[in-house]
């Protein structure tokens, strides 16, 4: 197979598990993919993030990827979505850093003025681990990656019936252990948990 191959033929090779052919796509396409994803991600660390996630999508989809379509089209989408879920992500987390701020400016005569944010996120974090396994999973993706519960189904392949169940029950385990932390952690994960 040399590097003049179609995309289609790569592809078929790709489907029957050929290394080979998953080099000849990456040379082909991590570079266009990586300048795509830097003039949106501006940080190098980012656009090369999103090339190894658009190729581990690749790989792990191999068997169904169809032929037929457009498959310089098919990475670019998957690019593209990542892009939208990274900056989803990034307004979740400055979004909850904002609010907990405004939270701790209003709560400034019941706790301290100045909060240790890592100490006190290092305890959210703990309690998070806690969660059984399944419950933490989609927390984390709900909560912390910002993914609707559709996106998580999707992932997940369950039901987003069965989603919403976890998460409701991931809350409920984080109120009953919050409820037993002090005031300043109640503060902080109050919009985090809630």
């Amino acid at each position: 197979m040399d590097i003049l191959s179609t995309d289609i033929e790569l592809v078929t090779s790709l489907q029957a598990d050929n290394i080979e052919a998953f080099d000849l796509i990456y040379e082909r396409y991590s570079k266009r993919l990586y300048s795509f994803g830097l003039k949106y991600l501006k940080s190098n660390a980012e656009a090369e993030e999103l090339v190894q996630s658009v190729f581990l999508k690749v790989w792990e989809n191999r068997k169904i990827l169809k032929k037929e379509l457009s498959f310089k089209s098919y990475l670019f989408t998957i690019a593209y979505n990542d892009i939208c879920k990274f900056f989803r992500k990034l307004h979740y987390q400055n979004q909850f850093i904002d609010e907990v701020q405004y939270e701790n400016a209003q709560a400034s005569s019941y706790a301290e003025e100045s909060i240790d944010f890592k100490s006190v996120l290092g305890r959210v974090e703990k309690m998070i681990d806690t969660l059984p396994e399944r419950q933490k999973i989609i927390f984390r993706k709900s909560r912390i990656e910002g993914l609707s519960t559709k996106e998580i189904a999707e992932e997940l392949k369950l039901a987003p019936g069965t989603i919403d169940n976890y998460i409701s029950e991931a809350l409920k385990g984080l109120r009953d252990k919050i409820q037993k932390e002090d005031i300043l952690l109640v503060l902080f994960t109050t919009l985090f948990i809630f």
